[in-house]
């Protein structure tokens, strides 16, 4: 065995330690907990979310911040519509039964109520940087809240939530999210890489050429800064979502006599282990709630930390009204459209409990056996945006990360550098660089859910001042 085989197994190990029983028991009972302090505001404030949403698309709010609420929510979005809704969730029903959808109903519920509490202080303990610009999100919420409200210094808490988080930005935010657009192009175009490009004299391979192109119309975007990336996401984000939405409802529709069985299944796999076609294994419900939480998690990304960053450059009036967008980014993510795409799978007639298929391969055959090759083609520009707009969303928060680690200045440098991961992420990837990025992203977590508990008296007091 050679040493990268020997330090892949070691990563890949850690990665599933760190996205073990403890982390998701974490993530989910902070969200139980702010939840209860909050009493329920999901559910509360949920209609009054979704008018807030449709408010914001319209009207300009004239307060403090660098761009509209509904681009700062769009942002947001941008990062977490990605991959996930479409390969995750195909993942953790071959993996964990169709009962993982109801874990991931759960996850996504008290997601709400910890997304909210992120975004109310992110909001709240925002700052101003040196070029007048707003920056926030949980390095400054863990510095400036621990300070105000128990006199301590948490400064290396927050390095540290920083430091995950640029190295989080270069993997799962740009390099497997650059290497998903090209693989869902080349495998469904190009059959591989099949044409060869001759420029100064180098030939360059399908995925390359792709990769240069990705690179440019990502750089066009970043390096117009947190205003033209909302404006690029309020425009890209509403109609990729749509598209997706409509595309499924269709599907789901066509087969409406199917829905009861679905709930059945979905209900059943939750609650009780239950044998693969043929009775060959079983579905235990450990492996329901652990596929079903874990890939809630890595779709809504509630309790990582990275949302309030975009969120906290809105220009809003008060931190708790923005909070009530966050709320509906989770419903629209995890409740719409991971369900969409399950609901889609499971009306199939494919044969998803043997695992012959399985992430976006198994979505884009379920879309393709009812609408043809109009299917695969919904699947083919919807993982293109979906992976692209992350890469947009994702370089925000990088970059407000390393701006708060190495100052305003040296903002270029990481530009620079996440560029190239880009352009890297599309012509090689291996398995380590996945699981090295996930493992960061749960590195971030951690930092970010031990402020949320300390803190969340702080949010109950912003919600309870506000709606008074």
């Amino acid at each position: 065995m050679s040493l990268f085989d020997v330090l892949a197994d070691f990563v890949g190990a850690l990665d599933s330690f760190i996205w073990g029983p403890f982390m998701l028991v974490f993530l989910v009972g902070t969200g139980l907990y702010l939840t209860v302090i909050l009493r329920g505001i999901q559910f509360r404030r949920l209609v009054l979310s979704l008018k807030n949403m449709v408010e914001s698309a319209f009207k300009k709010e004239d307060a403090k911040g660098d761009i509209p609420s509904f681009q700062a929510l769009t942002t947001a979005l941008s990062a977490t519509v990605g991959t996930g809704n479409i390969a995750g969730v195909a993942t953790a029903i071959v993996m964990g039964g169709p009962g993982a959808l109801f874990w991931m109903w759960v996850t996504s519920i008290v997601g709400m109520a910890t997304k909210f509490s992120e975004v109310v202080l992110g909001v709240k303990y925002r700052v101003e940087n040196e070029n007048g610009e707003i920056s926030g999100g949980p390095m400054y919420y863990i510095q400036k809240g621990f300070k105000e409200r128990y006199n301590i210094n948490a400064k290396s808490l927050a390095i540290l939530f920083s430091a995950f988080g640029v190295i989080a930005s270069f993997g799962i935010g740009s390099m497997a999210q650059a290497n998903s657009v090209v693989l869902a192009i080349i495998s469904t175009l190009g059959k591989g890489s099949s044409f060869r490009l001759p420029i100064f004299g180098e030939v360059f391979t399908a995925s390359a050429a792709l990769g240069i192109i990705l690179v440019v119309i990502t750089a066009l975007v970043i390096f117009g800064g947190i205003k033209r990336i909302g404006e690029v996401t309020s425009f890209l984000v509403p109609i990729m979502s749509l598209l997706y939405v409509v595309a499924s409802l269709i599907i789901i529709i066509m087969h409406a006599d199917r829905i009861p069985h679905v709930f059945a299944l979905v209900l059943g796999y939750a609650f009780s282990p239950t044998a693969f076609t043929g009775g060959v294994a079983g579905f235990a419900v450990s492996r329901a709630i652990r596929f079903g939480i874990a890939r809630g998690v890595f779709s809504n990304e509630a309790g990582l930390g990275s949302a309030p960053i975009a969120h906290s450059a809105a220009k809003t009036p008060h931190p708790v009204k923005q909070g009530t967008l966050a709320i509906v980014e989770v419903f629209i993510d995890t409740i719409i459209i991971c369900s969409m795409t399950a609901f889609v799978i499971l009306e199939s007639n494919l044969d998803i409990w043997g695992g012959a298929l399985t992430s976006s391969a198994l979505t884009s055959a379920a879309f393709a056996e009812t609408l043809g090759v109009a299917g695969s083609i919904v699947i083919l520009i919807c993982s293109a945006l979906f992976g692209y707009s992350t890469i947009l969303g994702w370089s925000y928060y990088g970059e407000k990360c390393f701006e708060y680690l190495f100052g305003v200045t040296k903002k270029y440098i990481y530009k620079i550098v996440f560029l190239f991961t880009v352009f890297f992420g599309s012509v090689t990837y291996v398995d380590i660089v996945w699981n090295i990025s996930d493992m960061f992203n749960g590195f971030m977590a951690i930092p970010n859910l031990i402020a949320l508990i300390a803190l969340g008296g702080v949010v109950a007091e912003e919600v309870r001042k506000y709606f008074k």
